[in-house]
C-alpha cells in the first residue's frame, strides 16, 4: 500500500513539474511574441511625421552708409517678395526606448525635437543702389537672415507646430493602444501613461 501511495505521489509531483514547466515555457513564448509585436509597432511608427505650411510676405530692405567723412549718405533698398514652404517634422526613427519583459513595460526614454525646414523663394523688385553703396553678397545674406527670423516668428504664432505635435501624439497613441491590449504598460519620462487623454498632457 505504501509503495502504491509513494508511486502516486511521485507521479503527481512529476505531472505538476511538467505542467509548471510547460506553463512557464508557454508564458515565455507569449512574452517574446508580445515583445516582438511591440517592436514591430515601434518600427511601423518610426517614420517622419510631417506637417506642411505656406507663408507669404513682402519686405522692404533698406541700407545706408555715411561716406566722405559723413558728408554724404549712400542708400540702397529693394522690395522683397517671399513665398516660403515650411515643414515641421518628427523623425520617429530617433525615438529612444526600452522594452522590459520582466515588468511588461514599454519605456519611451526620449522623443526627438521637431525639425523645422524653411524653403523660401525670394523675388527682388525695385532694387535701388548708389554707385558708392552697391548691392553685395552680404546684403542678400542679410535679407535671407531677416526673412528666416520673420518666418520663424510667424511659424511660432501659427498652429503649424501644434498640428505637428497632434500628429505625433496620434502615432504615440498607437503604442498605447497596443501595449494596453496586451496587458503591458507604456511609460514616458518614468511615468505610466494611463489613458489616451493623458497623452495630450505629456510635455514633449
Amino acid at each position: 500500500m505504501r509503495k502504491i501511495l509513494f508511486g502516486v505521489i511521485i507521479t503527481l509531483i512529476i505531472l505538476f513539474t511538467f505542467k509548471y514547466c510547460g506553463s512557464k515555457k508557454e508564458e515565455q513564448i507569449i512574452l517574446r511574441e508580445n515583445s516582438a509585436l511591440i517592436q514591430k509597432q515601434l518600427k511601423n511608427v518610426s517614420k517622419l511625421v510631417v506637417t506642411e505650411g505656406h507663408f507669404s510676405e513682402v519686405f522692404t530692405y533698406e541700407n545706408s552708409k555715411r561716406i566722405f567723412a559723413d558728408l554724404l549718405e549712400a542708400e540702397k533698398k529693394a522690395i522683397v517678395v517671399v513665398n516660403a514652404d515650411v515643414t515641421v517634422a518628427y523623425d520617429l526613427s530617433k525615438i529612444e526606448y526600452n522594452i522590459d519583459e520582466t515588468t511588461k513595460t514599454l519605456q519611451i526614454l526620449s522623443i526627438p525635437k521637431e525639425e523645422i525646414k524653411i524653403s523660401p523663394d525670394l523675388e527682388y523688385y525695385d532694387i535701388q543702389a548708389d554707385y558708392l553703396n552697391p548691392f553685395e553678397a552680404d546684403d542678400y545674406n542679410n535679407i535671407k537672415e531677416i526673412v528666416k527670423k520673420s518666418l520663424m516668428k510667424k511659424i511660432e504664432a501659427s498652429d503649424l507646430k501644434s498640428n505637428a505635435e497632434n500628429r505625433l501624439l496620434s502615432e504615440l497613441s498607437k503604442l498605447y493602444i497596443l501595449t494596453n491590449s496586451l496587458g503591458w504598460t507604456l511609460e514616458y519620462n518614468q511615468a505610466p501613461v494611463e489613458s489616451l487623454e493623458s497623452l495630450d498632457r505629456l510635455k514633449l
